[in-house]
């Protein structure tokens, strides 16, 4: 009896070892040399085309569309002024009258001689076609018209400088000289006047590298400040920089119509909203499915079964989703959950 007992023992025995082999073999099935696991349970997800909601709002200075400095092209004592601040002229208008006694002198003599020089050049012609007049005279009557045309000129010019003009339509800003003030021609040139036309505005400010390359010349924005609240201003895009400040921020200029009723002024402050980042169509995926940081972000895709690590450059944030600019493709399936002990090259089982 005793011995029955003790084979039934050992039968047990031996049934509960061979037992707990089968059990370890199939959990070292299940396990690898490096002991990572022959299939993975994950979750995935598509890469899909979304409709993001990026906001672009910065802070610009209002310019003239033209700023012009006048100076003085002549040397002498003003001796009218027909300009103040404030007032707007129109391009070619006279803004101050320099001492011209001297300079008019010199413009009749010059004017003089001009013609006599005409009349002579067209005397030997004639006395030339009549074989009156030798070619060496010819040619002297052509000098002599040619050199008084060209003090001619400059007479003209130097007399028509004593009248300084606007060059371009605007509003005066400043004004340094008065009645009696002595101005001086180049290369020192006397500053007289500032101008600026400001029937269109420009609005300046600087956009990050990042910002820059989504914008376009032509993009519509749109335009708000202080001054008026609630009033919207429709500008567009004039120019972006090809070449990026030491901030590697790259100036851009805005262009907007200077209205009648919201009129503005050069030197003011403008927030500008670039409307075309809104609502756009991009590739975009869960931002928990990244691996890695956002400064160097890793996917895992799908293919047939097995997963593949990815390099990707990722863009800007909406709620959970995050921008893929590159290397993912409309369509692909990847790890969302289940990513974080996953290694590549393994097979993946997908949990739905």
């Amino acid at each position: 009896m005793k011995r029955w007992k003790l084979i039934t023992g050992v039968i047990i025995a031996v049934a509960v070892v061979a037992t707990i082999l089968v059990v370890n073999k199939k959990k070292l099935s299940q396990t690898n040399a490096g002991g990572i696991q022959d299939a993975y349970y994950v979750s995935v997800g598509k890469v899909e085309k979304k409709t993001l909601s990026q906001s672009l709002n910065l802070v610009g200075t209002v310019t003239a569309n033209n700023d012009v400095n006048i100076l003085s092209e002549t040397q002498g004592k003003i001796t009218a002024v027909y300009v103040k601040v404030g007032d707007y002229k129109t391009a070619g208008s006279v803004l101050f009258q320099v001492d011209d006694e001297l300079k008019k002198a010199a413009f009749m003599s010059a004017e003089a001689n001009y013609d006599k020089a005409k009349k002579d050049y067209a005397r030997f012609q004639d006395l030339y076609k009549q074989k009156s007049a030798t070619d060496a005279q010819l040619d002297q009557a052509k000098l002599g018209n040619a050199m008084a045309e060209s003090q001619y000129i400059v007479a003209k010019r130097q007399y028509e400088d004593t009248k300084i003009k606007t060059p371009i339509s605007g509003y005066v800003t400043s004004r340094p000289v008065d009645v009696g003030s002595m101005v001086q021609g180049a290369p020192q040139a006397t500053l007289v006047a500032n101008i600026v036309d400001i029937s269109r505005l420009k609005v300046k400010l600087n956009v990050a590298e990042n910002d820059a390359f989504l914008l376009k010349v032509g993009d519509p924005v749109s335009v708000t400040t202080d001054v008026y609240p609630g009033a919207t201003f429709k500008g567009r895009i004039e120019s972006i920089s090809s070449k990026a400040d030491d901030a590697h921020t790259y100036p851009v200029e805005i262009t907007i119509p200077n209205e009648k009723n919201h009129p503005l002024k050069a030197g003011m402050f403008a927030r500008i909203e670039f409307t075309t980042l809104n609502n756009h169509q991009t590739l975009v995926i869960p931002r928990g499915a990244l691996v890695g940081s956002v400064k160097d972000p890793q996917v895992f895709v799908v293919e047939n079964g097995i997963s593949k690590l990815r390099n990707v450059v990722v863009g800007d944030e909406s709620g959970t989703d995050i921008q893929v600019i590159q290397g993912l493709s409309e369509g692909e399936t990847i790890v969302v959950n289940g990513q974080n002990n996953l290694v590549e090259n393994v097979k993946v089982q997908i949990v739905k």
